[in-house]
């Protein structure tokens, strides 16, 4: 599972193949041994949980790379590399 970006702790992760259990476009953030799976159509928390401060953070990073992460998925669901995203303290 490729990490595509980190900001502030938060690590941003994107699985290969990744379409069985969640079904939408999603990314996985990592903050302090904590995992949440987000939405990236919407932002919605889909699994899992970080601290409050930190998910707003990742909604807002989602908002603004919704472009960029639409298209990593269709990398990662076919099994190619994603690429990384700038982190929101870059």
């Amino acid at each position: 599972m490729p990490t595509i970006s980190m900001f502030y702790g938060i690590l941003i992760r994107m699985f290969f193949m990744d379409t069985d259990k969640h079904k939408l476009p999603h990314i996985h953030a990592e903050y302090q041994g904590d995992t949440a799976v987000y939405s990236i159509p919407d932002g919605k928390l889909l699994a899992g949980s970080i601290p409050s401060k930190k998910g707003k953070l990742v909604v807002a990073w989602i908002e603004i790379h919704k472009d960029d992460l639409i298209a990593d998925w269709a990398l990662a669901v076919n099994g190619k590399t994603p690429f990384k995203i700038k982190g929101l303290d870059q």
